[in-house]
């Protein structure tokens, strides 16, 4: 798409929209609470199911792999319809986009907490994910259209800070409902969130639009979706099925080739493309993607680490355990608040990279200092660390995405985002929880000698299972707990200290490669989009 041009407001578009004025100090904050409260929404429902997973399974007489299935494939229909839809907003008018999404997504968490059965409950998640792809990156794109330069990076902040402990939050309100009630009323915090989002957005958020003289790019919607099922179908199944499983591999076959041809064809389609790949050669959209994809990779692998850590081997309760991991999140949602302005002082790339040390160092605390004695003070820390280190880090590289497409493609910028969120989230769970399964397989087969072979073949399998082969192993069930305890640990210190590895890597690319300046924004992107783009045309 051309950009040339400035783009021109649709005639619907209200006065106070992007194309007709800036909105007054006072609305810009009822926009900004209302996307929040809409993301929230949305986050929250990723983690949410995951502490009902045994009541669901009573509930529906299911067995574990659909009650695996209940919770991907929200994450799956999400992740995979983030980028067509976020484009269809664009052309469509965003606020309707945001409407229709809050209306579908909050009528689906009300059949969802009804369901009677698990095939009813599967088709109340999909199309939740297909609600909250409507609306996640139409919160963004309204911020970056909405916002006038000076205060857009802080608007981000706040966002980046909600999307980044929005989910803990949601873990913990969930924990608790659970505790408290049953987990038909888990659904209950999303409809609330959905019900107060609709209300505000229906009076504050401006309408946007931008019109192209391109047609809809179908044939790059169709194989964006292919590819990003099969990739993170593979990731969320490869643990369970195995990573040689035939179905396994299917997917990976069908998500790799779907990926090179979704890139061929946009390279192809030039300026109509419905996310221009070009652009990747660009510091900022580059440096910004790959620093989110590694940060949430190793936020999602730590969660995998810390549950059965303050669960099995601590032996706290869900609610207590989610309730440990709410410093870590303030930490986080106050550094993204803080980051523009740092961004400001000494730039996006300086407050990236300090961001990346931070965590990996709070990984390495985490990593020396863990101990089954020492419990949660010996991993706070560490915890406090990575929380502060990863609220540096995700706004300005949130703010460096947005900023490198121009305004009439935030919708697909902020749905870019957000789609490598998701895919640094699944790979970040497969990856660090391999590691973390084969660390604890390793480590307790010497622990075991002396112990009955039948309880010891129980807890090789896993921490869980340990627990519950300890209880009934009599005189030897302490020591069969005590070795399951350290064996984890040891686990733990080998994931750990592969995300210290992935973090080095990113540091040292954020330094070398990271965006320059303040990283870009969207208001003033598209000289630096028409030039990068002239000069992708004459290497051509």
């Amino acid at each position: 798409m051309s950009t040339n041009q400035p783009p021109q407001p649709s005639a619907d578009e209200p006065s106070g929209a992007p194309g007709a004025g800036v909105p007054d100090a006072r609305r810009r904050r009822t926009i900004l609470i209302a996307v929040c409260i809409a993301l929230m929404a949305v986050i929250a429902s990723v983690s949410g199911l995951n502490v009902a997973q045994p009541d669901l399974a009573v509930s529906f007489g299911a067995s574990q792999s659909t009650i695996l299935w209940i919770i991907n494939i929200y994450t799956l229909s999400l992740a995979a319809l983030l980028l067509p839809l976020g484009a269809l907003g664009d052309r469509w008018g965003r606020k309707p986009m945001l409407l229709a999404g809050l209306a579908l997504f909050g009528v689906a968490n009300v059949v969802a907490g009804l369901a009677p059965s698990a095939e009813v409950m599967l088709a109340a998640r999909l199309f939740s994910g297909v609600g909250a792809a409507m609306i996640m990156p139409i919160t963004l794109a309204v911020i970056t259209s909405t916002f006038p330069k000076e205060e857009r990076g802080r608007a981000i902040g706040v966002w980046t800070g909600v999307a980044g402990g929005g989910g803990i939050l949601g873990m913990f309100l969930s924990a608790a409902l659970v505790d408290v009630a049953n987990w038909r009323w888990l659904f209950v915090l999303p409809v609330a969130l959905v019900a107060v989002a609709l209300a505000m957005a229906l009076r504050s958020v401006p309408n946007s639009r931008e019109k192209s003289r391109h047609a809809f790019d179908t044939v790059g919607a169709l194989t964006s979706v292919v590819a990003v099922v099969g990739l993170i179908f593979v990731l969320q199944e490869g643990p369970e099925r195995g990573w040689t499983a035939p179905v396994t591999l299917l997917g990976l076959a069908a998500g790799v080739i779907a990926a090179v041809g979704f890139v061929a064809w946009e390279l192809r389609r030039g300026d109509a493309a419905l996310l221009d790949v070009r652009l990747f050669g660009e510091r900022s959209l580059a440096g910004g993607s790959v620093t989110l994809l590694a940060v949430f990779g190793v936020q999602a692998g730590i969660f995998v680490v810390l549950f059965p850590f303050l669960q099995a081997v601590l032996g706290w309760s869900g609610l207590l355990s989610t309730l440990a991991l709410m410093p870590m999140a303030v930490l986080m949602m106050m550094a993204s608040g803080l980051a523009p302005k740092l961004a400001a002082r000494i730039g996006a790339r300086s407050t990236m990279a300090a961001g990346i040390l931070l965590a990996g160092v709070g990984l390495a605390l985490m990593a020396a200092f863990v101990s089954v004695d020492g419990g949660y003070l010996s991993v706070l820390p560490g915890m406090l660390a990575m929380g502060t280190g990863m609220g540096l880090s995700m706004t300005p590289s949130t703010e460096a995405i947005t900023g490198s497409l121009p305004r009439e493609r935030q919708g697909v910028a902020s749905a870019l985002n957000d789609v490598t969120r998701e895919f640094g989230t699944a790979l970040g769970v497969a990856l660090l929880g391999a590691l973390l399964s084969s660390g604890y397989r390793s480590a307790i087969d010497s622990r075991l000698e002396g112990l009955p072979r039948g309880a010891a073949d129980t807890a090789r399998e896993g921490i869980a299972n340990a627990v519950g082969a300890a209880d009934g192993a009599g005189a030897h069930g302490r020591a069969l707990f005590r070795a399951a305890q350290e064996s984890f640990v040891d686990g733990w210190q080998q994931a750990m200290w592969a995300g210290v590895a992935v973090m080095a890597v990113l540091f040292l690319y954020v330094v070398a490669r990271g965006p320059q300046g303040g990283g870009g924004t969207a208001e003033g992107s598209d000289d630096t989009t028409d030039e990068f783009r002239a000069v992708a045309s004459s290497a051509r």
